[in-house]
């Protein structure tokens, strides 16, 4: 991608918040540009500071952030540094979150509830944001809480060309985790050649609040490679039960794959003791030494975000990676 550093009096210039400075030099590197200078640091009582070492006037900036823990102290730092470009007259700001926090809280289940993705959106728009770019968010309509373009990138393709390469697509059935994933599932199905489908129902036990008691299978899977499909694994509860239910349906090897990986708590335990045999992730989050395992590979989400950096900055298609999908 060399030479899009500028486009007649366009300027591409890329920030990178301290939450996980490495995938921005990955990316960077892959648009053959350096990520800007900037001086950022917390005072006493735990306020940040962030200021831009070069001038960014009239520049299409590209703030990139991914929302690990301590996931609100680096929302925060993104917030000031999209006011920081707007009030130094930027042209463009793109907000890229690799992992968009507080996905999983976009609709209220219960009352007095808050919409915490929607307010999440607000205050990027708020703080001066014109777009924001995204990976395999927690659902889907979350891109009409903001207000302005949202380029909703997909994982998909890295995923499914690691496994396809890897395992014998004959034998591959794609399972839903949950109702929810099931147009994933669907996804992953037809990337890998149409393989079959099976879905994991899980029924709660009335006596338990909030407590999943069974999982039922529903899909052929005996004697099959079954690959799990999830968007994250959180503490990996439910992806190591899952993948008990179908050992307990004959399944002959699970192999769970995921856009996002936050492995809080217990999950690398969980994971390294139980009988799933590959776990695949994305480096949409910093994945530390103390969290990697044997059956654990992480692809790299940094070419992706390149290209879709490239396309926004030349004002092409986004959707055109996908082949046309969104």
């Amino acid at each position: 991608m060399t030479g899009i550093k500028a486009t007649g009096e366009k300027k591409l210039m890329l920030f990178s918040g301290r939450a996980y400075p490495e995938l921005a030099e990955e990316v960077a590197e892959a648009l053959d540009i350096e990520p800007t200078p900037t001086s950022a640091y917390d005072f006493a009582n735990g306020e940040t500071f962030v200021r831009f070492n070069e001038s960014v006037r009239g520049s299409d900036a590209f703030v990139l952030q991914s929302h690990t823990a301590p996931i609100n102290q680096w929302i925060m730092e993104q917030l000031i540094m999209v006011d920081a470009l707007k009030r130094a007259s930027a042209k463009r700001i793109t907000v890229v979150a690799p992992f968009f926090g507080y996905a999983r809280q976009d609709k209220k289940h219960r009352g007095r509830e808050p919409i915490s993705a929607r307010l999440m959106a607000d205050l990027f728009k708020t703080a001066g944001a014109h777009r924001l770019m995204v990976v395999d968010l927690h659902t889907a309509q979350i891109q009409g809480f903001f207000d302005g373009p949202v380029d909703h990138l997909f994982a998909l393709p890295i995923l499914t060309g690691h496994l396809g390469a890897k395992l014998d697509t004959e034998q591959v059935t794609v399972v839903a985790p949950d109702a929810g994933r099931v147009r994933v599932a669907e996804r992953w199905s037809d990337e890998l050649g149409g393989c079959p489908m099976a879905i994991i129902h899980k029924r709660r036990d009335p006596e338990v609040a909030n407590e999943v008691k069974v999982f039922d299978v529903v899909g052929e899977v005996a004697g099959r490679t079954c690959v799990v499909v999830d968007d994250m694994i959180d503490t990996g509860g439910t992806i190591v039960k899952a993948a008990d239910a179908l050992f307990e349906e004959g399944a002959e090897r699970v192999v769970v794959a995921a856009t996002h990986g936050v492995l809080s708590g217990p999950a690398v335990d969980r994971l390294k003791n139980s009988r799933i045999s590959d776990v695949v992730l994305t480096n949409t989050l910093p994945i530390p030494d103390n969290k990697r395992f044997d059956k654990l590979t992480v692809l790299s989400i940094a070419p992706l975000l390149a290209r879709a950096i490239s396309e926004v900055f030349s004002d092409g298609s986004v959707t055109s990676l996908f082949g046309g999908h969104s």
